[in-house]
């Protein structure tokens, strides 16, 4: 694994695929059509035998498979990489994410009870790679502190329980794993480890904590601005980008703002209602109004993924009727109609330079470098796990219950807690069964992915979005059909839609009950409230910018509705 994930990961699926199929959008590929890959091998070979009538067919095919994808390994494009230090730092890197976030949460191990021990075996056997890459590269060698605090771990999982539930994920990933991440990356700078892999494309090597804001780019949240470095210009940016903002000028009456359902004082959505209303208040939109914040650390946004940057998103909510109702010229027209607009855009001109007169992305990018600045704060958990503060026990003990027993791990990964995994360049989707009302007597009828992708796997199938925040952010789901964290667990508790009796025929979490008992539950919310961010959130604006069109000098900040 810890050669294969990294060198050749498409070969890897058909080794030990944890899905039988999987619609891929990457970070490099976001311009092209989702596109299907099937696994086969090890855990679903695992899984076929457990069927009540498990086909011999069926399983020669994954096993097949398997042995087939192994042969990718000895091809001259991989063993070469093998010839130098570069590939095995590279390597060791996405390990230690995997460690942090996979390996220890059953996401490729349906057997629980098998997870420790593997984890214990896999940290052996790397072990004893590190001492041949020392042989063979003594110029370029791990470290001696890398090596030591390496043994430590390796002596502290084997002194643990073998069971998953009962293993110390706290203490395994804030004393060993994420410092370990810490002296490869040190060592990744020092030797200037070069990388020719795609899976390298969104991470940061100038990152030193697994748990940093800066670990990799979702998104480029700068827009058209992406030159600009200077921190005053950046701030002069953003207030603009507040004052749109706030302004309903964005929009086709001049009544709405996108602060009227991202209320920043609200975490960026509206904890009033279920969902907002349409437009032309005939009716409400179909789905909750989400948070902004760490928008910036998907790949994929909306709860459909229908965009894939922050400028799309914008434009989508902008242009569309049933939210804003503008369009891209009369909105352009409408802003440049104020002098305070039209003096401070045309100064910001020198910054793209391959633009002659200000556009429509100029006041998408403004908008986006003014919300996105606040999806940089860390939680009292990412300080924790940095070592700069404790959290109480009972947080400790709702992590460690997150990554093993209540299975929320498998797919709100560390560290974002969202659908993105190591080694982070893809948003992943699930089918949860969410019902369109708390009685469950049907399930919502919004398709999801579907809409965007039609394929059997994608039906009423949503982004996984991340539980930071969430205190501050009910109702929850793409409906806004819950409103407490209880709720939510409790959906989860049961086994999703169809553990509540739903027809959820493609359902990808378990219809099992999760069997969590209530001082359980507690603690799982204990744990999630130290993932809220200390937001400092800002006054609104204190005016609007007078325009030349008389109509528009009405307008009130925030919007009517």
């Amino acid at each position: 694994d810890f050669w294969l994930r990294y060198l050749e990961p498409v070969a890897y699926k058909k080794i030990n695929g944890p899905l039988p199929v999987e619609w891929e959008t990457e970070v490099f590929e976001k311009f092209e059509k989702p596109y299907k890959r099937e696994g086969a091998g090890l855990t679903l070979a695992f899984l076929h035998l457990e069927e009540d009538e498990p086909s011999r067919e069926e399983l020669s095919r994954l096993v097949n498979e398997a042995y087939m994808a192994s042969h990718t390994y000895t091809a001259d494009s991989i063993t070469r990489e093998t010839g130098t230090f570069h590939h095995f730092f590279l390597c060791n890197r996405l390990y230690l994410l995997n460690l942090s976030a996979i390996y220890t949460t059953g996401f490729e191990c349906p057997d629980t009870s098998a997870v420790i021990p593997e984890l214990e075996t896999m940290i052996q056997d790397v072990q004893q790679i590190y001492y041949a890459f020392n042989e063979s590269f003594p110029e370029t060698p791990l470290k001696e502190e890398y090596a030591a605090l390496y043994g430590n771990m390796l002596a502290f999982v084997r002194a643990q329980p073998a069971f998953y539930s009962s293993f110390d994920h706290f203490t395994f990933i804030r004393d060993y794993v994420n410092p370990l991440f810490s002296i490869n990356q040190r060592m990744i700078l020092e030797y200037r480890v070069k990388s020719r892999n795609m899976l390298d494309y969104s991470l940061n090597r100038n990152s030193m904590s697994i748990f940093s804001k800066s670990l990799y780019a979702g998104q480029n949240h700068k827009g058209v601005f992406t030159r600009v470095t200077d921190e005053g210009e950046l701030a002069e940016i953003g207030r603009l980008g507040k004052m749109l903002f706030y302004d309903p000028i964005l929009s086709g009456n001049n009544r709405r703002s996108c602060a009227s359902c991202h209320k920043p004082e609200e975490y960026f959505t509206d904890t009033v209602i279920r969902t907002a209303p349409q437009f032309d208040r005939s009716g409400f939109l179909p789905r909750n109004t989400p948070t902004l914040l760490n928008a910036v650390h998907n790949h994929l946004l909306m709860a459909d993924g229908k965009h894939i940057t922050l400028l799309h998103q914008a434009r989508g909510v902008v242009t569309s009727d049933l939210e804003m109702a503008s369009d891209e010229e009369e909105c352009l027209k409408k802003v440049m109609s104020c002098k305070e607009y039209r003096r401070a855009f045309k100064k910001l001109l020198v910054h793209t330079p391959q633009e002659k007169e200000v556009t429509f992305e100029h006041l998408m990018s403004a908008l986006v470098v003014y919300y996105s600045k606040f999806s940089w704060l860390e939680s009292p958990f990412d300080d924790a796990m940095n070592k700069k503060r404790d959290i109480e026990p009972a947080a400790r003990q709702g992590f460690n219950l997150f990554m093993s027993k209540a299975q929320c791990a498998t797919c709100h990964f560390v560290p974002e807690f969202n659908g993105v995994k190591p080694p982070y360049i893809g948003s992943e989707f699930e089918v949860l069964g969410v019902p369109a009302d708390t009685a469950f007597t049907r399930i919502s009828p919004d398709m999801g992915r579907y809409d965007v992708n039609p394929a059997s796997e994608t039906l009423h199938a949503f982004r996984t979005g991340t539980i930071r925040n969430t205190t501050y952010t009910a109702p929850y789901m793409h409906n806004g059909v819950f409103r407490t964290m209880e709720q939510v667990i409790d959906f989860y508790n049961a086994g999703g839609g169809a553990g509540r009796g739903l027809q959820v025929a493609n359902q990808t979490l378990s219809s099992d009950s999760l069997g969590l008992n209530p001082a359980e539950k507690m603690r799982l919310i204990r744990f999630i409230r130290t993932l809220d961010e200390k937001i400092g959130f800002e006054e609104a604006p204190a005016h609007q910018p007078k325009s030349s069109i008389k109509e528009l000098n009405g307008r009130k900040t925030g919007g009517e509705y």
